[in-house]
């Protein structure tokens, strides 16, 4: 026994160095998170710049400020002299006359504004 304590032997104190294991698993890890990135494909939405909204009064809102129909009819003309082909959506109260809906509607088919999404929920 004095013989092996002469010539220094390290004492092993049992267990796994997984230290390099832990260092490959994070750059897989990396790795993975930059190729599942790059493989989906973009995909081009248009989203809308426009919200005009009608509560249960009857009440026109472009963008949540209060409008006429009118001046809703003025700001969008300018928005589309700037931007010919922009979408917008419209979002009508569930208690609100259906007849205030089509008037908007209608002012939107006169802009002629084409890409016009309309708010729905889900039914009941």
């Amino acid at each position: 026994m004095a013989h092996a304590a002469k010539f220094g032997t390290k004492k092993r104190t049992g267990g796994i160095n997984i230290t390099p294991f832990v260092d490959v698993l994070l750059v897989v890890l990396v790795i993975f998170i930059l190729t599942s990135n790059a493989s989906i494909p973009g995909i081009k939405v248009d989203l809308p710049t426009t919200a005009i909204t009608i509560d249960n009064a009857g009440q026109v809102f472009l963008d949540a400020y209060p409008v006429s129909l009118p001046e809703l009819e003025e700001r969008l003309r300018t928005e589309k002299a700037l931007t010919p082909d922009f979408p917008v959506i419209v979002r009508g109260d569930a208690a609100v006359q259906y007849a205030k809906v089509v008037e908007v509607l209608d002012l939107l088919r006169r802009i002629e504004l084409n890409q016009i999404g309309l708010v729905t929920g889900k039914p009941a």
